[in-house]
Parts: C-alpha cells; sequence; structure tokens
C-alpha cells in the first residue's frame, strides 16, 4: 500500500518572504513555531497532523482522506466548538492499492521429522 499527500503551509499561520541566500534572494516560507502550536523535539521540529476519511463520492477527485493539524488537548479545550468546525483543511491523502495481509513465512503444519525443512 501506498499514501500520497500535499500539505498547504499557508494555512498554517505563514508568510512568503524573500531572503538573502549563499547565491543571492531566495522565497521562503516563515513558518511560527509556536503560534502554530508545533512540537520542539530533540530532532526536529514537527506538525502533528490527523487525517478523516473523506466522504466525497466525486470521481475526479480521488483523495481518500483529508488532512487538519491535531492539537494540543489545551488548545482544543480553550476553543469553542465553532472555532473547533472552522479549523482548515490543510492537505489530503490519497491510499493507492488496498492493504493486503502477506502469505505467513512460516510453514506452521507438523510433518514427519524426516522431512527437510520448507526453507
Amino acid at each position: 500500500m501506498r499514501v500520497t499527500g500535499k500539505l498547504n503551509l499557508m494555512q498554517l499561520k505563514a508568510a512568503i518572504r524573500k531572503m538573502n541566500g549563499a547565491n543571492g534572494p531566495i522565497d521562503c516560507i516563515v513558518i511560527p513555531i509556536e503560534a502554530n502550536h508545533l512540537f520542539r523535539g530533540e530532532q526536529g521540529v514537527y506538525l502533528d497532523l490527523i487525517a478523516f476519511e473523506s466522504k466525497t463520492k466525486n470521481e475526479k477527485i480521488k483523495d481518500t482522506h483529508l488532512v487538519k493539524q491535531s492539537l494540543p488537548k489545551e488548545v482544543l479545550e480553550a476553543m469553542s466548538d465553532e472555532e473547533k468546525k472552522s479549523q482548515p483543511i490543510i492537505g489530503n491523502l490519497r491510499v493507492w492499492g488496498e492493504y493486503q495481509e502477506s502469505a505467513p513465512q512460516s510453514d506452521m503444519t507438523v510433518g514427519d521429522e524426516k522431512d527437510d525443512l520448507p526453507f
């Protein structure tokens, strides 16, 4: 099974700025950590996400899931129901193919001890 997706980072509190790089000006996206409830861990800065199965039955739209930001519990508890409902969709996912359980690698049948092993 393969999953692909896209996130619209401009759905976060963000700004596009032209900044000076080593080889001249470059376009950058500036995303404030605290204002976006990002998590700073030992290995990086993380955006927690949650995906909901899409109820859209439009044949032209192949996306299977909508993606929203998963906010910390204390932030959600401070929000009204209307604020929670108005949280933007920041992306989508598409599941390609169906999950199929692979065949077992081990043979669990009991056989004569004189038989050779199947692997």
